[in-house]
């Protein structure tokens, strides 16, 4: 009974390493064709129009509701304390800092990494990239690392949209609608928020976010058997192991970037 169970959890570490071992391969060599991929722009602009255009109503409507809700919620909280002009500074650090690009790489995993595992997966269920082998086309300079590149160009893009109609919701709700100062909601903000500190921190977030998501999306495609159940369960895998990934990244960077 003792031994049954080493062996399985020495399978499950070893599965895991070799696991571990192929993706870093699989990464590395996506970087080493990039230079290929770049000298064809038109492949990684297309690629930016379907993963960041088709996210883009998403990410929006989304940002407005999580800006609206933070205004509400903020107003609650600060007013017990009589702070409630610092309302638009809250908003603001709340999207910037964490919500905006944490929320953003969360869809981002929804929307396009499970169109983009579904994309590779069928790709190598049909024999495409077997087909682009055979007449010596790469298929990873060709397939993949446009993509790559894609996700990670939209992705800091898609958070900013994010974050800016996240503040104009936080606007809506607490100046329009509950009554707070408009002229200290804006300057609360501009006071209260750091080019370098917060809204740096908050791209350099959604760049790393948009390496690990994209990433994931592909390699998960790329390594799925070619049958539609593999395929299909890949697509669960991306959204779960990317949402992980979001959440263990986000606690190291915030861990390094805010702890003054």
């Amino acid at each position: 009974m003792i031994a049954r169970f080493l062996g399985y959890i020495g399978c499950s570490v070893r599965e895991g390493l070799a696991g571990l071992g192929f993706a870093i391969r699989s990464f590395l060599s996506i970087l080493r064709v990039s230079p290929g991929a770049f000298r064809r722009p038109g492949l990684i602009s297309e690629q930016i129009h379907f993963i960041g255009n088709y996210s883009l109503v998403i990410i929006a409507v989304s940002g407005l509701f999580v800006g609206m809700v933070l205004g509400l919620q903020g107003y609650y909280t600060l007013n017990q304390y009589g702070a409630e002009q610092m309302l638009g500074q809250v908003v603001a650090l709340s999207l910037v800092r964490e919500l905006g690009p944490v929320v953003t790489a969360l869809l981002f995993a929804g929307r396009a990494g499970t169109s983009l595992t579904a994309q590779i997966g069928l790709m190598k269920a049909g024999e495409q990239l077997s087909a682009m082998e055979m007449m010596a086309i790469n298929p990873v300079q060709r397939v993949l690392a446009p993509r790559f590149w894609a996700g990670v160009i939209a992705m800091p893009v898609l958070a900013t949209v994010f974050s800016a109609v996240g503040v104009m919701g936080g606007y809506l709700v607490g100046v329009k609608l509950i009554g707070v100062d408009e002229g200290s909601f804006w300057a609360q903000m501009q006071s209260g928020v750091d080019v370098r500190a917060d809204v740096l921190n908050g791209v350099i977030k959604s760049f790393i976010f948009g390496i690990a998501v994209t990433f994931t999306a592909l390699f998960q495609g790329y390594q799925a058997q070619p049958t539609p159940e593999d395929v299909s369960r890949a697509t669960t895998r991306t959204v779960v192991i990317a949402s992980l990934l979001v959440w263990g990244l986000n606690f190291v960077m915030t861990a390094l970037m805010f702890n003054k």
